[in-house]
């Protein structure tokens, strides 16, 4: 599934890309401001932070679509409490959604990562095993809607996002612990899917895995670079994620870049 995501990522950004340069040497003339509708008008200069003034000459394609897509490259900065569990992750996220105007967007999006764990939480299951041949791995799932407010100048712009929606998160161990063993419990492996009695682990799993899922919130905020025709743009964001999963909560940073339209 991870590398299937990635290759789907790279030949959208390919497929875009010779599209945009492919109509580029296409040249309309421009229509004079009296004969754009409304939707076609870009707000006045001054209506825009001094960065988003750097302009590009007019092209073929319209910059006000009521369609917005986006596919990008998440990755993921986990915080505590699950960064004592995981390090980091690298996924792939898209979204779909529809412009109001120039400004405001509604906009659905589903989000995967892949989760790569720590040594400290690996540790306690190697020493029980008595052996570093254990490995495990998880995944991030969310599936999110929210409010786009977005300032674009010809070439750059800017937006802030937000919203919430339904974040799971699992994790799995390649190898379980033999039932029986007696091991003093701590949050790894809890982690892992384990659960724990008075202080001991319960060791009686022939898979180790687990899941977590809960209702989170998220927001961010994003730079966007007009590529070719309009109107493609390349895109770099920031964004906090929250969800309180039971047992450990999903707390992460992403930055992702990609293509939006």
């Amino acid at each position: 599934m991870k590398r299937a995501a990635l290759i789907l990522f790279w030949v959208h950004l390919l497929a875009l890309s010779y599209g945009t340069w492919a109509q580029a040497p296409q040249q309309q003339t421009p229509q004079a401001p009296e004969q754009r509708t409304p939707e076609q008008q870009a707000p006045h200069e001054e209506e825009l932070p001094w960065y988003l003034h750097w302009g590009v000459e007019e092209g073929p394609g319209s910059d006000n679509p009521r369609g917005t897509t986006n596919l990008g490259m998440p990755l993921n900065a986990p915080l505590s409490p699950v960064s004592q569990h995981v390090s980091w992750g690298l996924g792939v996220n898209a979204g779909a959604g529809y412009n109001f105007n120039r400004r405001h967007a509604l906009v659905g999006e589903f989000m995967w990562n892949w989760l790569y764990p720590t040594n400290q939480t690996l540790r306690p299951i190697q020493i029980a095993l008595h052996t570093n041949k254990v490995s495990g791995h998880g995944n991030l799932f969310a599936f999110t809607g929210g409010y786009k407010l977005e300032l674009r100048g010809k070439a750059v712009g800017t937006y802030f996002i937000g919203g919430g929606g339904w974040y799971y998160r699992t994790a799995s161990l390649s190898r379980p612990v033999p039932d029986g063993t007696t091991i003093g419990c701590v949050p790894a492996w809890v982690y892992w899917g384990y659960d724990c009695s008075s202080g001991i682990v319960v060791s009686d799993l022939t898979e180790v895995h687990s899941n977590a899922s809960a209702l989170g919130v998220n927001g961010g905020m994003g730079l966007t670079f007009r590529v070719g025709v309009a109107p493609y743009r390349m895109y770099v964001e920031s964004r906090y994620h929250f969800a309180p999963t039971k047992n450990i909560t999903t707390q992460f940073l992403t930055v992702s870049w990609g293509i939006r339209y």
